[in-house]
């Protein structure tokens, strides 16, 4: 059984340990492979959500997103909250957590979050790079943060290691060298890293800890 310590990876052919972000429409799972998927804020406002919502409903799909609200790309603001809105609806109602794509917006993010109320499921912000200031906002709001190859080493600091999740998102860095490396920053061996990532992914999936090689 390999525990899941990649929360988000765009590689088709990433390993059992990362739950693969695809968009619902070219949603192909494979055996033994975990997804997530969602219509990205980059995309635009889809015709139909039907495609998102049968996807979702897939046993191998383990997480909604990426979904969120982007300030430098993509549809208008307002558009990328109702679309968020959506995704977050359909995770309450199939009790999957949502991960989040967030640039430059996190009062909108926790806007949209808050007014949505969405409860028993939780909120994952991933390729966190905002600064501490940033973190607390979306700690205070219940969010956990998930760190990749790149990010600012005072919100990493700012973040309970019950928050922490890892990602490889699109680099091609393996995920137990970004582990490595966050633990050098935060003080801590790799092996206990990995523990507490994997027992918080444990936590969010709540139950689909691992798969089958």
């Amino acid at each position: 059984m390999t525990p899941v310590i990649d929360i988000h990876t765009h590689r088709l052919d990433a390993g059992p340990g990362a739950i693969i972000s695809v968009e619902p429409h070219i949603f192909v799972p494979q055996p033994g492979r975990l997804y997530s998927v969602g219509h990205h804020p980059w995309s635009g406002i889809p015709g139909t959500l039907d495609e998102l919502a049968q996807a979702a409903s897939h046993p191998q799909v383990v997480a909604m997103g990426e979904t969120g609200i982007d300030a430098l790309r993509g549809a208008s603001i307002a558009e990328q909250e109702e679309l968020f809105a959506h995704h977050i609806a359909l995770a309450q109602e199939l009790h999957l957590p949502v991960i989040a794509h967030m640039v430059r917006t996190s009062q909108q993010l926790v806007k949209v979050w808050r007014r949505m109320h969405p409860a028993g499921i939780a909120l994952v912000v991933h390729g966190m790079r905002g600064n501490a200031n940033v973190a607390r906002t979306l700690l205070d709001a219940g969010c956990y943060l998930s760190y990749g190859e790149h990010y600012n080493p005072t919100a990493l600091a700012a973040t309970p290691l019950n928050r922490i999740l890892t990602e490889t998102d699109e680099s091609t860095m393996p995920i137990e060298l970004i582990i490595e490396k966050i633990a050098h920053t935060l003080g801590m061996s790799p092996t206990a890293l990995t523990s507490v990532i994997a027992h918080n992914t444990a936590t969010l999936l709540r139950g689909v800890t691992s798969v089958k090689e």
